[in-house]
């Protein structure tokens, strides 16, 4: 077998990705022949201009759909949008304009209640044994109604013994006293000499003072038989009772009662010494009792002359009418009127104190929280009593401000 083989040429083998163009000369129809190099470019590029337009249609479209949402979501611009949402997250707060109202400057002060006049009393006689009690505390008593009585067996003795001894003293003095004039009679006739006459005349004299003597003794005897009878200096109301049966008193020991003298009664305190320039004697007053809520009218009576120099305190009384319910010892809290005026009161709860004093939220411009110091002048059922920071017209916040910043943009809550 030969091994000579005739080298193929590569122009005369067919292939698939090359394009053989046949000339007319060749006899191929002209019908038959394919269209110019050129002409798919041309397509195609006609294609795309038209997918660019539409793409461009579509997004101009899109963009005017998208402008319209925009300005139909907010029409002030981005901003409103914002404000919008920050809106949501803002906190709510309730405020109030408080204006002004009248309110009544005063002062406060706590103390006691007391008897106008508390009389002691005691056993001003002899040493001796109680056998009787005849009041107990809270009795009505009359002046010389008979409270206790001591044991007075010696006493009544010493006085009927005394009370006999004058008889006899006024005897005597009656006899020497007749005596004598009998002496008197017979001294012109000289039955008696001058010195029997000026004797009878002395014994009428000595036995006369000598009844004036017995008389003063008996005296004595008596009165101190009445101070064994422990009574009443005084009309008023029993305070407290330490006599008991049995109980040996001694002249001025412990009292053994007490008595408010006409059953008056009223308040003492002390007052700060600031506070104490405002009252004046006459003023009104209003007195609280803890566990009451009954207030119990009063006028200022009495001021203190001095104001001691350790506490600067003065003492302040208060007088009251006579009431079962107001009980010497009672502790009792004073609330007296110095004037009126114009003042801005807002709720306690608005009130509110750091290292820089007191201060209060107010809403502002923009619903902006803003800091406003303002002091305090008291509190009354209303609330707290501004004096000053406050004109009245702002918002105030009326609760809550611990949670609030200065600065802070809230949503007011409606009335």
């Amino acid at each position: 077998m030969g091994t000579n083989l005739d080298p193929v040429s590569e122009r005369d083998e067919p292939r698939a990705d090359s394009v053989t163009w046949i000339g007319r000369e060749r006899g191929t129809p002209a019908a038959s022949a394919p269209p110019p190099l050129t002409s798919a470019p041309q397509q195609q590029d006609g294609g795309g201009r038209r997918r660019q337009l539409l793409v461009a249609a579509a997004i101009a479209v899109a963009l005017a759909l998208g402008a319209a949402w925009w300005m139909k979501r907010g029409s002030n611009g981005p901003a409103a949008t914002i404000a919008a949402t920050d809106q949501q997250t803002r906190q709510t707060v309730s405020v109030v304009s408080p204006g002004k109202a009248t309110v009544s400057s005063s002062v406060s002060l706590t103390g006691a209640i007391a008897a106008r006049y508390d009389m002691p009393i005691g056993n001003e006689g002899d040493t001796g044994r109680v056998i009787g009690v005849y009041a107990e505390a809270g009795d009505k008593v009359k002046r010389g109604q008979i409270l206790a009585r001591l044991d007075d067996a010696v006493l009544v003795q010493q006085v009927n013994r005394l009370a006999a001894s004058l008889e006899q003293a006024r005897a005597q003095a009656a006899l020497s006293a007749a005596e004598y004039r009998r002496a008197q009679g017979v001294e012109a006739a000289g039955a008696l000499s001058a010195e029997d006459i000026e004797k009878r005349r002395a014994t009428s004299v000595t036995d006369a003072a000598n009844v004036k003597v017995v008389a003063a003794q008996l005296a004595e005897a008596q009165a101190r038989l009445g101070r064994a009878r422990i009574t009443a200096p005084v009309d008023g109301t029993v305070l407290t009772r330490n006599a008991e049966v049995g109980q040996i008193v001694n002249p001025g020991g412990e009292p053994l009662f007490r008595v408010a003298s006409g059953g008056e009664v009223e308040m003492r305190a002390q007052i700060a010494e600031q506070d104490l320039a405002q009252i004046r004697t006459g003023q009104a007053a209003t007195v609280y009792l803890t566990g009451l809520s009954q207030p119990f009218e009063g006028q200022v009576r009495l001021l203190g002359a001095v104001i001691d120099p350790k506490t600067r305190l003065g003492d302040i009384r208060i007088r009251l009418k006579p009431d079962p319910a107001l009980r010497p010892g009672a502790f009792a809290r004073a609330v007296v009127m110095v004037g009126k005026a114009q003042r801005v009161v807002v709720p306690q709860t608005a009130v509110m104190s750091d290292a820089k004093g007191s201060f209060v939220y107010v809403a502002g411009e923009g619903d902006r929280i803003e800091r406003r110091a303002v002091t305090v002048a008291g509190v009354n059922e209303q609330g707290a009593i501004i004096a000053s920071g406050l004109s009245g017209a702002e918002r105030v916040v009326a609760s809550a401000g611990g949670f609030l910043r200065e600065g802070e943009i809230v949503r007011v809550a409606a009335p």
